[in-house]
């Protein structure tokens, strides 16, 4: 059975921009029932382990976790493709063109994104990466052999393409860097556990979860005082400097969801937190006058779950949404 993030991936795929600011609509016709987020079996694992690359065809529209090298080959025009990449919170991802055969002239184009983007939305959102919109775009058209290497400033990376001529195509190579500080995430499971760190820089940091979830923080240092603040019309953490928002929404861009909560002060125990959005966000802003870090676990919210609130929890959110 594939996980609720498979399967609203699945849907959300077919609305993603094509090109900068614009949104194109894709047809599913490519993905068939072949499930677009494909995991590793224990044993193609282990073949993998042994050194051997992994290989397979892309499809019009994909997702993919895995290293490996993939070859698109168009048997027909297609004019409105994409292939979403995903690794764990703490790598980044490199894209090499090994080949690629497409007609630039005629209409053709093969663009890396750093990020991703569904339905209009970026993520990271544009307040959060340290990149202009622009410059996250590498499109091979204009770059060709100058740039065959791509990395990703966080742990999700895209490509999309439009190559009109069958037979057409092209070959890249996905690999997976360690990266010690992440800093913008999409989890990629509806539970989990993860410490954010922002050593000493002047940034924002956000860790994305596409379901509803209960969130629970167990220690935040900011070096501050104790304290904990429900977001209110009239308050909020817009003046410390260094703060933890809670997000809410039915999108991905985090600039663009709603502000559940704030946490301007450091603590050590446990706030949690229901949130029945369809994305939920961590969000973290730096002054870079200090090493601010966050630790937190959460896991789906179950429509089952009992409505007793314990002492330390706050307000639910989204709830009727679910």
């Amino acid at each position: 059975m594939p996980s609720a993030f498979q399967f609203q991936c699945h849907l959300v795929l077919i609305f993603l921009a094509a090109s900068k600011g614009e949104t194109r609509y894709l047809e599913m016709r490519d993905a068939g029932e072949d499930d677009p987020f494909l995991l590793l079996s224990e044993d193609l694992k282990r073949e993998l382990s042994a050194g051997q690359i992994y290989r397979r065809s892309l499809r019009c529209i994909d997702m993919l976790s895995i290293e490996g090298q993939f070859t698109f080959t168009a048997d027909q025009p297609q004019l409105h493709c994409a292939t979403f990449f995903i690794g764990e919170p703490e790598e980044l991802i490199t894209i090499d063109y090994d080949f690629v055969n497409i007609d630039c002239q005629g209409g053709d184009f093969l663009k890396v994104f750093d990020g991703w983007i569904l339905k209009g939305e970026k993520f990271p959102s544009s307040l959060d990466h340290p990149l202009t919109t622009s410059q996250r775009y590498v499109d091979f058209c204009e770059s060709g052999n100058i740039q065959r290497s791509i990395r990703s400033s966080q742990n999700v990376a895209m490509i999309f393409f439009r190559i009109q001529q069958p037979g057409n195509g092209f070959t890249v190579t996905v690999k997976k860097n360690s990266n010690l500080f992440p800093c913008n995430v999409i989890s990629q499971t509806p539970s989990g556990r993860f410490t954010m760190v922002i050593p000493h820089q002047h940034r924002n940091c956000s860790f994305s979860i596409i379901y509803p979830v209960v969130i629970k923080i167990s220690d935040l240092i900011l070096g501050h005082l104790n304290g904990l603040f429900l977001k209110k019309p009239s308050a909020g953490c817009a003046g410390v400097g260094d703060f933890v928002e809670l997000l809410g929404g039915a999108g991905l861009d985090p600039s663009k969801m709603f502000p559940l909560a704030d946490l301007c002060h450091s603590f050590h125990g446990s706030a949690q937190m229901k949130i029945g959005c369809d994305n939920t966000v961590l969000r973290m802003v730096s002054s870079g006058k200090h090493i601010n870090r966050v630790t937190f676990e959460y896991h789906q919210l179950d429509l089952q779950e009992t409505e007793t609130r314990k002492e330390n929890s706050i307000e639910e959110f989204c709830i009727p949404s679910i």
